[in-house]
């Protein structure tokens, strides 16, 4: 198997795992501390690369669960164009693919991805450099103008999947199965948390998470553009001047400010900077790169964020201060 360079765009699709693995001379399981949607990590070594795979399946993966992905999702953006033209200074590592059946016979997909692990971003608590976050927000805004104007047609993840992936419901749901996936209970003990020590707040976000069509129906209203939606920083990573983007199992169609909210909610520990300059280094960005914001900017900013706070609100009760900037950010939007 000859392993594609990292300029390569093209996406090599197998039609077995058996296939896509040909020539293996290593394979060990790997699991990282980010390695938390329940996916099943590989190293492997093809023709002395080291190299990644990650098996994503219905049955072992609940954000495709969360999500309504029933199982090729991903496959069907690999084996589209929408990845041949992503700008450059993304990098998103995959080299290869191919339709994936686990042991229980639920479908997924299979992928061959280039080893980063040494040009990602660590775990820890401290602010990340200055120029790693501007160059993510840069890189962001650059992405989103190469596809302003975007359309699914390949069937990838909906707008309105976003709001319900991190609810109340789902971890209910979660907890009726035997998979043990930690996400969900944490999911429903921020919930209950929410509710003890922000009782307002969690009343307007219940109504939401069982209601989110008004936020849909204030975020369709704007520009749409293709995001990716999971920029944290467990995914994230700087090979000299490019951005490494790890996780495409949730991209699809939506306003470019979805990506940015998410973003910094839930990087909010590591951010160098304040929310505030964030954005203004996004927008900055984005009307750098030919996009004019003065017509819609306003009335998607709100919106956004307050989708962000009902996405990971649940997760920000120990500090008051962070809450408090996000709770300021749900009162200021009226649907």
């Amino acid at each position: 198997m000859t392993v594609m360079t990292a300029e390569a765009r093209a996406v090599a699709v197998f039609e077995s795992v058996e296939r896509m693995l040909e020539g293996a001379e290593q394979r060990e399981d790997w699991k990282t501390a980010d390695s938390l949607s329940g996916s099943r990590f590989e190293r492997a070594v093809i023709d002395g690369v080291p190299l990644v795979v990650k098996y994503s399946s219905l049955e072992n993966d609940w954000i495709m669960r969360a999500t309504g992905d029933l199982g090729w999702r991903q496959l069907r953006l690999l084996t589209s164009p929408v990845l041949d033209t992503l700008p450059t200074c993304i990098d998103h590592t995959i080299i290869g693919c191919a339709p994936f059946t686990d042991v229980g016979g639920s479908r997924g997909v299979a992928l061959l991805m280039r080893d980063v692990s040494g040009a990602l971003i660590p775990p820890g608590s401290e602010p990340i450099k200055m120029r790693q976050h501007r160059g993510f927000i840069h890189d962001m805004a650059t992405m989103h103008a190469a596809y302003w104007g975007f359309r699914d047609d390949v069937g990838m993840c909906p707008l309105s999947h976003r709001y319900v992936i991190l609810t109340p419901t789902m971890a209910e749901l979660e907890a009726e199965t035997p998979r043990g996936d930690p996400v969900p209970p944490a999911v429903a003990d921020g919930w209950r948390r929410l509710d003890e020590q922000y009782p307002a707040d969690a009343r307007r976000l219940r109504t939401l998470a069982a209601d989110p069509w008004p936020l849909v129906a204030a975020l369709q209203a704007g520009p749409q553009t293709f995001i990716h939606s999971d920029w944290k920083l467990g995914n994230l990573g700087r090979d000299g001047s490019r951005t490494i983007l790890l996780d495409w199992d949730r991209p699809g169609e939506a306003p470019p400010l979805v990506d940015l909210a998410w973003y910094l909610a839930v990087n909010c520990d590591r951010l160098p900077e304040t929310e505030e300059d964030t954005i203004d280094a996004y927008r900055s960005a984005l009307e750098s790169a030919g996009i004019p914001t003065t017509a819609w900017w306003d009335g998607q900013l709100a919106p956004a964020l307050a989708g962000a706070f009902l996405q990971l609100g649940w997760s920000k009760t120990a500090d008051e201060t962070e809450f408090g900037w996000w709770s300021d950010r749900l009162a200021a939007w009226k649907p």
